[in-house]
């Protein structure tokens, strides 16, 4: 049975950090900096840790406890919350069973026609020989041949707008063909190529394979497209140990489509079990619900056509259910106050360490080199060796740093390397050119690096916050959101703009926090400066409090947290305020900036400690164990135990969230903070053998974070240890 957090109870915990923490300050934090490196690549590091990149704190003082995360992807579930504020589930595999069958008749209507008329329209704008081409065409196709109906490719033509008028007399007189242009027989010219509408199923079935060399016809979907349904299927997607785009690029494989016809709101974890919506243009359910037998850790449902597709960012945030294996603590007393700690007070609202990458160089390396204007160096950071990564990747980089062969290189590395591959394609092209090579990278995910590098700066300056200021009250110089008519207000600008147009699958290990907005609420929400009036009237509290993404329509702290801004940057080689370069995307001046929370209680929160024997068994139901208790389905596939990593984006229901935005009230005590380099496993009992057929406890939460929150800074405050990568496998050994 669920124990829900108690919200209304006085606080009365203390941020604190390890006793045994460095001694918190400027000089501290500003002492180990990003050094400057002429060859960048050659620093690496086996792998990143917490206070690498400013998670050194504390909420609560009470003891952790051990705990294992990710044991089972079953025991991370991530549903994301719409902009309604509904969680996201997959409760449906079936087709509605109308939509196709409708349009395959109206198709069906039209090649029973006689296209006389037609063929004498198309005469007053073709040759002869494409009056005859086509007229050939159509009589194939209506003769109902059994043979492959191979599409035809009229006479050269170099007018644009001839060749659009000859496009728009096939969409408004012929809809059961489909046109696009292709390359004529030399640079000037053009060719419109015809085929069959790939929605009649029962004609020209060969029509959508990809040929060797050749582009798809139409890699957006069916041209012929009912009035009546939107031009987008949305869909819901359930997946199991994989990556957003790993999950879309396989679909899109089996549909023959790119994946730029998908649109989603957010990446999810791949080490979990997740659902959320998508979006495909001009795709028909049946299609996509056909494909539910042959996808494995997969599923696709709950179809509606809609008018519009998902762009990034529009999500509230994610319902989470986690569960904690093998938990040891001096007492049930120990694991009950925490939990109910955290439901009271929340965590530091940190970014995550997946922000910073996965690999042995944080992408927040990368982006202090971009933002020096350093392109070589930058590009040698991506492309040299690195410790850490499977033997093929190393091979191919090691092959590319001694041989600068780039066609080699590219037959060795992995498709999903998006990033190294469209740099390398593009210095075959322009040798030397690297800045070029670095646009080449898909703006998503190029944009990381600099997003990363504000992220380092950001949980540097809120771990001086809670250091110098504690968590009691709102001091002098304090940002906070407005309320009211205060006079000194500042506009909260969103993060910069994301691109969705997503060119191929990337390594999604790298962008799980890119995928939405930082603030998705808050973006009208003001900004003012606390002042002596301010804290005698009390009008705001500490869960008002916030700290910048650096930016140029930004405003800092007026109180000591801003140094460490300008502090840190400074020593990296960089100014938030001038830029040494003029290539934008690549400068904090031409960002815009935007605002986060230093604070975060999580929403709607339950937690239940449960006993099991069988470290097998699941302690969670997914939806798709749900749907196989009313109606049989295949098995998304058989689950292995994972060795523990981190958690993604986060989550959040409409009226709460609104609430949280609003009249929420959050205090809690101080006490001294002492900050240390690395947070530690609590001292308790051994830890349990995984294998034992002994009893054993596990901690079961189920909460709702806003987007860009991250779920394993909560979990960080509740056990006290690091979210490392590398300290969850050794909990899983």
């Amino acid at each position: 049975m669920w124990r829900c957090g108690v919200s209304i109870l006085k606080p009365n915990c203390y941020f604190h950090c390890k006793r045994n923490y460095l001694s918190l300050s400027k000089s501290n934090l500003t002492k180990h900096p990003i050094t400057k490196y002429s060859n960048y690549s050659s620093l690496t590091m086996t792998t990143i840790t917490e206070s690498d990149v400013g998670i050194l704190c504390f909420i609560s003082n009470l003891p952790g406890f051990h705990g294992i995360l990710k044991q089972r992807y079953s025991d991370f579930i991530v549903n994301e919350v719409d902009t309604e504020g509904n969680v996201v589930h997959l409760t449906s595999l079936d087709a509605p069973p109308e939509a196709f069958q409708e349009v395959e008749t109206k198709i069906s209507d039209q090649l029973n026609k006689n296209y006389a008329s037609e063929i004498e329209k198309f005469r007053s704008l073709a040759c002869e020989i494409d009056v005859d081409r086509l007229e050939a065409f159509i009589n194939q196709i209506t003769s109902g041949s059994e043979e492959d109906i191979s599409p035809i490719v009229l006479s050269p033509d170099s007018d644009k707008s001839h060749r659009t008028a000859m496009h728009n007399f096939f969409k408004e007189n012929l809809r059961f063909l489909v046109t696009d242009t292709v390359d004529g027989p030399d640079s000037s010219s053009k060719c419109i190529r015809v085929r069959l509408n790939s929605g009649n199923k029962n004609k020209g079935r060969n029509l959508n394979k990809r040929k060797r060399g050749d582009r798809p016809y139409d890699s957006r979907g069916s041209s012929h497209w009912p009035a009546h349904l939107g031009n987008f299927l949305r869909f819901h997607l359930f997946k199991e140990n994989k990556d957003t785009q790993e999950a879309l690029g396989l679909i899109g494989k089996m549909l023959g489509i790119q994946p730029r016809s998908f649109g989603f709101a957010g990446t999810k974890d791949k080490r979990s079990v997740s659902t959320q919506r998508v979006t495909v243009f001009k795709q028909y359910a049946s299609r996509l619900a056909a494909l539910n037998d042959r996808l494995i850790g997969i599923k696709v449902g709950d179809f509606c056509y809609v008018k519009d597709d998902l762009l990034l960012g529009q999500l509230l945030g994610n319902r989470f259910t986690i569960v904690l294996r093998g938990v040891v603590a001096d007492s049930e007393d120990t694991i009950q106050a925490s939990a109910e700690s955290l439901g009271r007070h929340g965590f530091i609202n940190y970014f995550g360490l997946q922000r910073f990458g996965s690999g042995s160089v944080p992408t927040h390396h990368i982006g202090a080199t971009l933002l020096r204007g350093e392109w070589k160096a930058a590009a040698s950071t991506i492309l040299d060796p690195r410790e850490g990564e499977r033997n093929i990747i190393s091979k191919a980089r090691e092959y590319y740093k001694q041989t600068g062969d780039i066609d080699g290189t590219l037959k060795q590395l992995p498709r999903h390397l998006v990033a190294e591959r469209a740099m390398l394609q593009c210095l075959k092209k322009s040798p030397g050119n690297y800045l070029q090579a670095l646009k080449a990278i898909p703006r998503t995910l190029r944009m990381m690096y600099v997003h990363s590098y504000q992220s380092y700066l950001w949980n540097h300056a809120a771990s001086v916050r809670v250091k110098k200021y504690g968590s009691r009250e709102v001091v002098l110089g304090d940002l906070v959101y407005s309320k009211g008519d205060d006079a000194e207000k500042t506009e909260v600008l969103p993060p910069e703009h994301e691109d969705n147009s997503l060119e191929d699958a990337y390594d999604c290990g790298q962008l799980d926090e890119i995928s939405g907005k930082d603030l998705p609420l808050e973006k009208n929400n003001l900004v003012k400066v606390i002042t002596a009036s301010d804290i005698s009237t009390g009008n705001y509290t500490i869960e008002d409090v916030v700290l910048p993404m650096p930016g140029s329509r930004i405003i800092y702290p007026m109180n000591e947290v801003a140094d460490v801004y300008h502090d840190m940057a400074k020593k990296d080689g960089i100014s938030l305020t001038e830029s040494v370069h003029n290539i934008k995307e690549f400068s904090i001046t031409s960002m815009t900036g935007s605002y986060r929370r230093v604070f975060q209680k999580p929403i709607d929160f339950q937690w239940d400690l449960l006993s099991y024997t069988d470290g097998n068994l699941a302690l969670s139901e997914t939806d798709i164990d749900k749907i196989a208790k009313t109606k049989p389905v295949n098995p998304v596939k058989e689950e292995n135990p994972t060795n523990g990593t981190e958690g993604e984006e986060s989550s959040n229901h409409l009226e709460q969230l609104e609430s949280f935005e609003d009249e929420k009230k959050f205090s809690t005590d101080d006490n001294e903070v002492e900050v240390s380099r690395e947070a530690e496993p609590p001292q308790v009992h051994s830890p349990p053998d995984l294998n034992s057929q002994e009893p054993q406890k596990a901690l079961k939460l189920a909460f709702t974070l806003p987007a860009s929150c991250y779920a394993t800074m909560a979990i960080r405050e509740l056990l006290k240890t690091s979210t490392s990568v590398a300290f969850h496998k050794t909990l899983n050994q």
